[in-house]
């Protein structure tokens, strides 16, 4: 069976999400960085960087959640979740690594200064600065959505998982994002999934 290492409410969501959106038998192993479990020698034998998430997919381990997610979704939904054109696929890559560099820093960071570190080591203008950061990608996000309703195509994809997964951050970091309608509705249809909604049920 599959194992997911980390606790929901961390960048393992991303890969409890997929698995609804799968149907997947698994196992979720509540690994919580707060509490030190990802520094304890049994996890670092998983994975030796210390973070979550991570699989045991029957033996085979794998960690990175951009890594984890591209290979559970061409392994067991090829031609759905996963495209088959070489082309799709490229721009399933394209979006899931610009989401990762582009998104997640400015995001995380507003979100700490707004919403998960005590009162007094928040920083107003940092969290700020981030969110004037993420103006430029919102806006590349919400033209790209504008032109069609996925990121792919006509159809939900594992590049939307991926990037939505990022951007649902955005509510609790108290991001703006009346300036980009079309990518708030996009956002909106990816959260309102069933799946995702069952992921965000194991976050309470």
């Amino acid at each position: 069976m599959l194992k997911i290492y980390g606790i929901p409410r961390s960048r393992a969501f991303r890969t409890l999400w997929l698995a609804k959106e799968l149907a997947l038998d698994y196992e979720n192993v509540p690994i919580d960085m707060g509490k030190g479990e990802t520094r304890t020698p049994e996890f670092l034998a998983i994975n030796p960087n210390g973070h979550v998430p991570a699989i045991d997919d029957d033996g085979f381990i794998l960690w990175e959640s951009m890594a984890i997610n591209l290979y559970l979704a061409k392994k067991h939904s090829r031609g759905s979740l996963y495209p088959i054109r070489f082309e799709d696929e490229a721009r399933v890559w394209q979006w899931s690594f610009w989401g990762m560099t582009e998104l997640e820093r400015p995001l995380l960071t507003a979100l700490f200064h707004r919403a998960l570190l005590p009162e007094a080591q928040r920083d107003a203008a940092l969290a700020d600065q981030s969110e004037k950061d993420l103006g430029r990608p919102l806006m590349v996000l919400d033209q790209a959505v504008a032109a069609r309703p996925y990121l792919v195509g006509e159809h939900f994809s594992i590049a939307d998982l991926n990037v939505a997964s990022i951007l649902s951050w955005a509510r609790p970091a108290r991001i703006d994002l009346s300036h980009v309608p079309k990518m708030a509705d996009w956002l909106r249809r990816c959260a309102e999934r069933p799946a995702a909604r069952a992921a965000r049920d194991l976050q309470r």
